[in-house]
């Protein structure tokens, strides 16, 4: 049973009121529900911007229309599952989707984790474009999945034999820091940069799948320098912080492409590492290549973050300060001729005067190549 409650609008915000109860009563559903003293509703209402009271069965929720409706839509899609225990996780990922369901439609992957899938339209869309296309870019913020997705399509070929091995690179540039100032040898300061990879590696294929790849040379994990002068055929490459790639690195890379191959470029506009004055090569990639056939962009928001709710706060905070910060854009006014009033005319030279006049000046012209020529002779005799 539903209620719905209209309330006056405060600033133009429809406020709703929206009762439920569930029926049969079930107190093991209810408590996995809730969470442990009611945490998954604390959860919700955070995100959400709500108010979420409860007695027992009958539930009421509070806020602007849309949200409280897509609380009492999560409610209820909680219910259904709320057979087992719900971690929290599992609320997360609910309200970084569209709020329709826990996950987005899309094509399964054969991987370690059974339950993978897209969580949201744009991470399915993510998907169908790596497919589909030998060559797609992802980009958007951080949480959005841009790389586990990718390395676990990647996982997915090369189990259904479809490459012969994964080749995972990024650029090794962080926050300022270089490799020289790392200890160890080249794979010791490398491996640092290459930690998200292989943890996504391990997550999707295991640790001992992921040993035994490395020893049959199925899996190659590089900086993106040593990417210059191959050719990779039949290989999964996937290229990771783009963002910090410039213009020739990007194009270095994208030639590596040969037969057989895909490749998946992950990166965040909003996290450029490079200098100032350096233009990033996933920016300017993005320009180029837009018209091209044969490549796929997709555009990821902070909606599809799953990560905990307060990054898609962090990332749309960010966003909207250095939307602020951007100097607004001077437009220059139309020049008006004022009228010459009180000016005495100019006389302008006659044709002939003008023809006698640049006469004169080639004359002279020619005077002076005559008498530098003399001197020119007259040095070189004497030496």
């Amino acid at each position: 049973m539903m209620g719905d409650f209209l309330q006056p609008p405060l600033n133009g915000i429809i406020s709703l009121i929206l009762r439920h109860t569930f029926t049969p009563l079930n107190n093991n559903r209810l408590s996995h529900l809730c969470g442990p003293t009611d945490e998954h509703l604390r959860t919700i209402e955070a995100a959400l911007d709500i108010r979420i009271a409860h007695r027992h069965e009958q539930f009421k929720i509070d806020g602007p229309k849309a949200k409280a409706q897509r609380g009492m839509d999560m409610i209820q899609a909680l219910y259904e599952i709320a057979a087992k225990p719900i971690s929290a996780a599992t609320v997360q990922l609910m309200l970084s989707g569209d709020g329709s369901g826990i996950e987005g439609d899309g094509p399964s992957l054969a991987t370690r984790r059974a339950d993978l899938k897209p969580r949201s339209k744009n991470q399915a869309l993510y998907l169908d474009n790596i497919a589909e296309h030998d060559i797609t870019f992802g980009i958007g913020p951080a949480g959005t999945g841009k790389t586990y997705l990718a390395v676990a399509a990647a996982v997915d070929a090369l189990q259904r034999s479809a490459v012969q091995r994964i080749v995972l690179t990024r650029p090794a540039v962080e926050a300022g820091e270089r490799l020289g100032f790392l200890p160890g040898d080249l794979n010791q300061k490398v491996d640092p940069y290459l930690r998200p990879l292989y943890d996504a590696l391990y997550d999707l294929m295991g640790y001992d799948q992921v040993h035994k790849a490395f020893e049959k040379q199925q899996l190659e994990i590089a900086p993106l320098g040593f990417m210059r002068g191959r050719t990779l055929n039949n290989a999964f490459v996937i290229l990771d912080e783009a963002q910090n790639t410039t213009p020739e690195q990007m194009k270095m890379f994208l030639t590596r492409i040969g037969f057989g191959a895909k490749a998946v470029i992950t990166g965040d506009v909003s996290q450029i590492d490079l200098p100032k004055t350096q233009l990033s090569g996933l920016v300017d990639a993005e320009r180029v290549l837009r018209r091209v056939s044969g490549i796929a962009i997709t555009h990821l928001t902070s909606a599809d973050i799953v990560r905990h709710p307060l990054v898609a706060r962090v990332v749309d905070a960010y966003d909207a300060a250095r939307l602020d910060e951007l100097p607004a854009i001077a437009i220059p006014e139309e020049e008006v001729e004022l009228p010459r009033v009180g000016l005495p005319k100019t006389r302008t030279p006659s044709r002939r005067a003008a023809m006698s006049a640049g006469s004169a000046q080639n004359a002279e012209a020619d005077a002076s190549r005559v008498d530098i020529l003399p001197c020119r002779l007259i040095v070189r005799q004497s030496l």
